[in-house]
């Protein structure tokens, strides 16, 4: 909400600056500056940031904790050629895994055998 009402009134400064000539544009943000500048806009910011990072902080890592746990396992199982079937279900199509159980590409490029010109 807080950027959607910073653009609306930058957008408003910049058009109201564009008809009243480069003077009133320096008018117009030397008040916006004083504005941001101020103890009270300030204060709401420095507790929008404390907020951010003590509520959003521990949530974020702990869904990048998550997700490098599960990377690490499905990289341990592809490269151990475990039966981990999600992990094969997970491959593009042009992947497979081998009577190996190494994973192989699939090397067919080009138009095929008898289509050439």
């Amino acid at each position: 909400m807080s950027k959607l009402s910073f653009l609306a009134g930058a957008a408003v400064g910049y058009v109201l600056g564009a008809r009243a000539g480069r003077e009133r544009y320096e008018q117009i943000a030397t008040q916006a500056n004083k504005i941001w500048s101020s103890d009270p806009v300030q204060t709401k910011v420095s507790q929008a940031t404390d907020a951010a990072k003590t509520k959003a902080a521990p949530f974020v890592a702990d869904l990048v904790s998550d997700a490098a746990k599960s990377t690490a396992q499905k990289l341990r199982d592809v490269r151990s050629g475990g039966d981990s079937t999600d992990t094969d279900e997970d491959l593009p199509p042009t992947l497979h895994r081998g009577t190996d159980g190494k994973l192989h590409a699939e090397h067919h490029f080009g138009p095929g055998p008898g289509k050439l010109p």
